[in-house]
Parts: C-alpha cells; sequence; structure tokens
C-alpha cells in the first residue's frame, strides 16, 4: 500500500474511533438525564411491605338521636320553626312519638407513632364515639381511648394497651420538603378494605379547602376514599408527610392530607396536655385582592387586611387598626391572608412579638404580646358584629354537616336563631347555608365576619342562602 493510502487509512481510523466515543458519551448523559428527570420506582412493594405493619383500622361506635316524628325535617317541624302549614297535623298525630337512640358504626384508619401504643387519627373519625376498636396489621384486636382531639385541625390521638415488645411505627417526616411531582404512597382502609395501598403524587401544597382556620392542606392523585380518613400519606421513604383526611364528592384525583409539619406540634400537645393552646391577637381578617392592593397603594396583592379588631384584644392595645395590611409577624413572612392564623396560632402564648404592618402606604413596626385562645374569645370575635341579628353561624364542620344534613363544604352554616330576632323575621333558619354577603362569597367564617364588618355601623346586608338544593336571597338592615 502506498504510503499516502496508508496515512489516509489511519486517519480514518482514528476519526471513526473519536467519533464512536463522542456518540456513546452523548448517548450515556442522554440516558442518565432520562433516569434523573423520569425516577419512577421500579416498584413500592418493599415501601409497602415497610409501612403497612403500622397502618391500623379502627371502627367506633356512637349513639345517634332519631327523631320520633319521622316527617319533622321534611317540612319544617323542628326547634327552630314554628307555625308551618303542616304545624296542628303534626301535633295531632305525633307530638307523642319520642325519639329514639340508635347505635351507628364507622370505619376509619390511622397509624402507630409511638411504642406506647399512640395512634394518630382524624378528629372526625373517633369523634362522639362511645367505644373504639383498634384492629393491627396481624389481625389482633384492641380497645382504644381518646387522648386528646382537636376539631379545627381534625387531628386526634388515641392509644391502646399493648404489652407486647416492637410494636411497629411510623415516623413523622418533614412535609415543607415536598414539592409538586413528588412521589407519595397512601395507604388505609378505604370501605372497610384492609390494609389498601394507592400511590400517586403531590399535585399542590399549601391548599385551602374552608374547612377551617389552619387549612394548610396537601393536595394528591393518590387514590383516596372513604375509609381512608387517618390514614398516612408517606414519601419513597416511608416517612409521614401527610395524614389523609378530605376528599371532594365525585372528584377524581382529588385527596387532601394534612401536612405532618401541622400534625407534629398537635400531637405533641394532644399527648402532653389532651388539648392544643393556640396564641390569639384578637382581629379578623380578610384576603388582599389585586383592586384592595391597588387602593391601599401596594404594588401586588399581599398580607393579611385587618377588617376588625376585637376591644382591648392584643391587637387593640397595640394600637393595630382596621385597614392596617399585616405582612409580617414575628419574622416570618404574610404572603396571603390564610398564612396568618397559623403563624399567630403556633406563636407561644405570652410571648411578644414583632409585626409588619402597611398603612397610608407606609411600613410601620408594631409589637404585641400574644394571648391564648379561648372559646370565650372566639365567641367574642365570630359574633361581635352579628349582636344585632339574633343568630349564631359557624364554619362548616363533619360535625354540623351531619346534624344538619347538608353537603356544602363552602360558606358558614347558620347554628341557630333567636325567636323574634331580625335573622327570624327575615326567614334565616338554622341549617341554612351563608354564601355570599352583600355579592361577595364567603368561604369561612373569617370572610364572613370581614364582609360583614367592611360596612360599618350601619348596614343594608343582602345575603345569598343555601336551604337543601335551592338558593334565595335575604336582606336586613342592622338596627
Amino acid at each position: 500500500m502506498e504510503p499516502r493510502n496508508l496515512a489516509m487509512c489511519v486517519r480514518i481510523i482514528i476519526i471513526s474511533i473519536v467519533m464512536a466515543y463522542v456518540l456513546a458519551a452523548l448517548g450515556g448523559c442522554q440516558g442518565k438525564e432520562k433516569t434523573e428527570i423520569i425516577g419512577f420506582p421500579p416498584s413500592f412493594a418493599d415501601l409497602a411491605d415497610k409501612v403497612k405493619p403500622a397502618v391500623v383500622n379502627i371502627s367506633t361506635t356512637s349513639t345517634v338521636t332519631v327523631p320520633g316524628d319521622p316527617f319533622r325535617h321534611f317540612f319544617g317541624q323542628d326547634q327552630n320553626v314554628q307555625n308551618g302549614p303542616f304545624d296542628d297535623f303534626f301535633k295531632r298525630f305525633f307530638s307523642e312519638v319520642p325519639d329514639q337512640k340508635m347505635k351507628q358504626q364507622s370505619l376509619g384508619s390511622g397509624f402507630i407513632i409511638n411504642k406506647d401504643g399512640y395512634i394518630v387519627t382524624n378528629n372526625h373519625v373517633v369523634d362522639d364515639a362511645d367505644e373504639i376498636k383498634v384492629k393491627l396489621s396481624d389481625g389482633r384486636e384492641f380497645k382504644a381511648k381518646v387522648i386528646g382531639r382537636d376539631s379545627k385541625t381534625d387531628l386526634a390521638l388515641i392509644k391502646i394497651s399493648s404489652t407486647f415488645e416492637n410494636l411497629p411505627v411510623l415516623a413523622l417526616g418533614d412535609s415543607d420538603k415536598m414539592r409538586v411531582g413528588d412521589w407519595v404512597m397512601a395507604v388505609g382502609n378505604p370501605f372497610g378494605l384492609e390494609q389498601t395501598v394507592t400511590q400517586g403524587i403531590i399535585s399542590a401544597t399549601g391548599r385551602v379547602l374552608g374547612s377551617g382556620p389552619y387549612d394548610n392542606f396537601l393536595q394528591t392523585d393518590a387514590p383516596i376514599n372513604p375509609g381512608n380518613s387517618g390514614g398516612p400519606l408517606v414519601n419513597l421513604k416511608g416517612e409521614v408527610i401527610g395524614i389523609n383526611s378530605a376528599i371532594i364528592p365525585g372528584g377524581q384525583g382529588l385527596g387532601f392530607a394534612i401536612p405532618s409539619s401541622l400534625a407534629k406540634s398537635i400531637t405533641t400537645q394532644l399527648k402532653d396536655k389532651g388539648k392544643v393552646v393556640r396564641g390569639w391577637i384578637g382581629v379578623t381578617i380578610q384576603t388582599v385582592t389585586p383592586d384592595l392592593a391597588t387602593s391601599f397603594g401596594m404594588k401586588e396583592p399581599k398580607g393579611a387586611l385587618v377588617g376588625d379588631v376585637v376591644k382591648d384584644g392584643p391587637a387593640d392595645k397595640s394600637g393595630i387598626k382596621t385597614g392596617d395590611i399585616i405582612v409580617s409577624f414575628d419574622g416570618k413572612d404574610v404572603k396571603a391572608a390564610n398564612d396568618l392564623p397559623r403563624l399567630v396560632a403556633e406563636t407561644g402564648v405570652g410571648k411578644t412579638v414583632d409585626m409588619t404592618v402597611i398603612r397610608d402606604s407606609k411600613e410601620i413596626h408594631i409589637s404585641l404580646k400574644v394571648e391564648e385562645l379561648t372559646e370565650e374569645k372566639i365567641a367574642a370575635q365570630s359574633q361581635a358584629p352579628l349582636q344585632s341579628y339574633g343568630m349564631k353561624v359557624d364554619n362548616i364542620t363533619p360535625k354540623l354537616r351531619q346534624q344538619f344534613g347538608s353537603k356544602d363544604t363552602s360558606g358558614v352554616i347558620v347554628v341557630s336563631v333567636e325567636q323574634g330576632s331580625l335573622a327570624a323575621e327575615s326567614g334565616i333558619q338554622a341549617g341554612d347555608i351563608i354564601k355570599e354577603v352583600n355579592r361577595k362569597t364567603v368561604r369561612n367564617l373569617s370572610e364572613y365576619n370581614a364582609a360583614m364588618v367592611k360596612g360599618g355601623a350601619k348596614q343594608q346586608v343582602l345575603m345569598l342562602l343555601k336551604r337543601g338544593k335551592q338558593t334565595f336571597f335575604v336582606s336586613m338592615e342592622r338596627q
């Protein structure tokens, strides 16, 4: 072979080898990138084997009262409605029929967090239960007692008496580290089908459903059904990052879990004190909308707008005024109105904190001393604007939904109406759901109170009510 041809062949061979290495390197990078992006677990079997032993089936028995008059609620013959069209008929034929008591059973889930037999579940699973039974994954059953319940976050801590060793437990992880798209697995007893495992991802964080003042749900598409309530939502390490709590009837891939970051503090207090102690500053707040932000001279909507200040409360004593926008509390940003109740509740009673508020388009700093939230203070704060109307309203809780036979989860529910009051004269009844105030949608008690006090001392109030399947307006004028 001529030297020139030989040199040409050598160059071709060298170029081919280099090209092969380049292509191989590119293929390896693409493969690595693909693996890192997808990250799909080859199987959830090992994770399920690790988690399931600590998940329990909870069955409860409670006593409910059934009206002796079976038609009372169909024709308005209850304690809040008088002189209906069938009043004489029912008084004649059903006035002597006594109410009946009957046993009601329900199922739920929970998980063991302590070798001494402490179990986390939902409050609505064990609320008003006369008897609680816990069935472990190995089939053994125990009676359980309630250590503490917290209706505001729908969490409860129960305990079984156990003497055997190596009780399986699950650890509470850090829900704050969870990102949208992270893999999760739910374990529970949907429809009584024990030890059911479903998988999915975190669909959203910080969801507010209007079920209470401390809403901060994790949303997941891992299938959750009735009976899953109280069961764990775990990450790929087997740590509990959420307690399955809520679903939307008829929704597909819409499940909601209480974050473990909230559950940690709640369950610790329930174990140590049997109740939850929360901070209170004495304000009602509302969301800062883009329109409100513009009117207050803000570049963007943020913070919590003060709609009312409780007289002689911590906020009142510190100089907080109606119309102030709280943007920082105890060194933490208040990005939205829903952030403030959680921050205040988690603050130690008696602690002095610094707040940043926007007033007249300027930031000012105010210090106040946090007090303990009590039922009396809740009543004073939530009912102050309503005294002249003669009705009591509350957030829609599972217990109130059951009491009044409602399926609504958004709005506020009328708990009672005083006879002869302005509310009664306007036709408002206990069990009515208030959906709007002055054409503004209200999803919870905080938004309702803010809407009610917005008009000042004298106000023509227009309310949109829902009763059963019907909606209608009523108008009241504050006296």
